[in-house]
C-alpha cells in the first residue's frame, strides 16, 4: 500500500506535520518496503490559496492509496476523495508509527474534512 504522510522532515523519524496543505513534506511511503519518497511542498507552503487542492492533487498523481495528516479542509478533502484517496485525520507521532499504525489497521478513516477552509 502506498501512503502519504505529512512530515516536517525527509525521514522516517521526522514528526507528522499537522497540517496537509502546508506541510513542509509530504512522504510517499511503501508500507511492504517502508521505501520513501519525498515530496517538497515548498510551492504549496506559502500559497495563498488552494494549497490543499494542490497537495492533493500531487499525491494523487504518486497514485497513494491513503494520506495520513494532522487536519484536512473541505476543498483538500473532496478533492482526495474524488481520486479515491482515503483520510485519517488526527494522526501525530514520527512517520514510522503513522505507517506502522496504518499498517496494522489502527486507524480511523474521515468520512468529512475536520479542518475549517480558507479564505
Amino acid at each position: 500500500m502506498k501512503i502519504a504522510v505529512t512530515s516536517t522532515g525527509t525521514d522516517l523519524d521526522a514528526p507528522v506535520d499537522p497540517r496537509f496543505g502546508r506541510a513542509a513534506y509530504i512522504l510517499i511511503v511503501d508500507s511492504d518496503t517502508l521505501d520513501v519518497e519525498v515530496l517538497d511542498n515548498a510551492e504549496n507552503v506559502n500559497a495563498f490559496k488552494g494549497a490543499g487542492i494542490q497537495a492533493a492533487t500531487m499525491i494523487s498523481d504518486k497514485k497513494a492509496d491513503v494520506l495520513l495528516t494532522g487536519y484536512c479542509g473541505p476543498n483538500a478533502f473532496k478533492t482526495l476523495e474524488a481520486a479515491q484517496i482515503r483520510v485519517a485525520s488526527d494522526v501525530s507521532g514520527t512517520v514510522r508509527e503513522a505507517v506502522a499504525a496504518a499498517a496494522a489497521d489502527q486507524l480511523t478513516f474521515s468520512s468529512a474534512p475536520n479542518a475549517e477552509g480558507h479564505w
